[in-house]
């Protein structure tokens, strides 16, 4: 069996780092500051995963996880996603999965880590489950991935018709200063209204005209154009 860590070292190329590095925000003061790359884009560290996370331990993706590389903890991420979405007969390694996450969260250190993995990982697990966690991480996340954890993940539930979390963690989050949160709120705030345009009105109706512009922007993008600019203006 190819091992998944070998496998992304091989893959490497050195001419798409500039470019990485420059779209995941990595120059002093920026989001990404000091993260480093192979030069590996998403669709292959897809493939790649695909072909090796049968034969993955938790080892090594406790190797990859920490690497130092975003392509290395991206796959780790990938590769838990697949252990977890594999294991629906085995409750004890889905929760071991869930474990791993949660206690690897400061490895998850940019957008893409968060959005590939929170909601098919932990926003299944929480399914059936207290989701009391995601309101947590929303509320006292000490990053804001964490933060951004607690939003992303209710995607899950959002594909299910179950709204509600949603709404309230938008409701969290709504007035965070950084736009990468503002971003997420605005994006999931949009998938809740695709299932129930109304109900993402009744949300919007009182707080459109205080909530950051990037969320509200996002929020209201499938809006007809009028409906759009009635609520950009005021």
């Amino acid at each position: 069996m190819e091992n998944l860590k070998s496998a992304i070292y091989a893959a490497a190329d050195p001419a798409q780092v500039p470019g990485l590095s420059r779209f995941f925000k990595t120059g002093p003061g920026e989001y990404g500051y000091g993260d480093k790359f192979l030069g590996i884009k998403v669709p292959v560290t897809r493939s790649i995963v695909k072909r090796c996370w049968q034969g993955t331990s938790f080892q090594e993706l406790e190797e990859c996880i920490a690497s130092e590389y975003h392509e290395l903890r991206l796959a780790a991420l990938l590769a838990l996603v697949q252990i977890f979405a594999h294991a629906k007969k085995d409750p004890a390694l889905q929760r071991r999965c869930v474990d791993f996450y949660l206690s690897h969260t400061d490895r998850i250190n940019n957008w893409d880590l968060v959005d590939l993995s929170c909601y098919p990982l932990l926003g299944e697990w929480l399914l059936d489950k207290d989701r009391s966690l995601l309101y947590e991480l929303a509320r006292n996340g000490k990053t804001i991935w964490e933060q951004r954890i607690g939003i992303v993940s209710t995607m899950t539930f959002v594909r299910h018709g179950q709204l509600d979390d949603t709404f309230a963690i938008a409701d969290i989050l709504l007035h965070h200063p950084h736009d990468l949160i503002q971003k997420a709120v605005g994006w999931l705030l949009r998938e809740a209204g695709k299932r129930d345009p109304e109900a993402l009105k009744a949300f919007l109706e009182s707080r459109f005209r205080t909530m950051p512009r990037t969320a509200l922007r996002y929020a209201i993008e499938r809006f007809p154009e009028t409906t759009r600019q009635a609520y950009l203006k005021g």
